[in-house]
């Protein structure tokens, strides 16, 4: 290299092997940043999981105090229909968390991979790295190559 970096390069698992084009790293880039955003998604599905099984514990304390107020009557009500119900057709929030991950999550990181594997020796984060090295400053401390 002429630019004097030679001593400076990301680590192997960042550099892109011999033969992959840049649109390839491209095509990749873009299957890495789609599981990025499957992955928040499944973030806030834990969220949603985590936020209504609170909500079903303030539910239920909201319950015992309409029957303390002397409202037994919608208390029992509020208690037999909402209490315990489904969120969904047959459904607890865990058992949606469950169907995500064993089937569009899991079959998404899966072939994610598989494409990594079959079009760059399983490398990721090519597209970032490439932007890393083009970017930073050589030579200045924080923008190192690699730790």
């Amino acid at each position: 290299m002429s630019d004097g970096r030679r001593g400076d390069l990301p680590d192997a698992d960042h550099s892109t092997p011999e033969g992959v084009d840049d649109a390839t790293v491209d095509a990749l880039g873009k299957l890495s940043e789609a599981l990025e955003t499957v992955e928040r998604a499944r973030g806030h599905l834990y969220t949603f999981h985590q936020l209504t099984g609170s909500a079903d514990i303030a539910l239920q304390g909201g319950v015992d105090a309409l029957r303390q107020a002397g409202h037994d009557g919608l208390a029992g009500r509020i208690d037999r229909e909402l209490v315990g119900r489904n969120v969904i057709g047959g459904r607890w929030t865990f058992q949606i968390i469950e169907d995500y991950d064993d089937g569009y999550w899991s079959l998404f990181r899966d072939l994610e991979r598989a494409a990594r594997e079959q079009l760059a020796g399983g490398r990721r984060h090519l597209f970032e790295a490439r932007m890393k090295q083009a970017e930073r400053t050589p030579g200045l401390p924080g923008h190192e190559a690699t730790p």
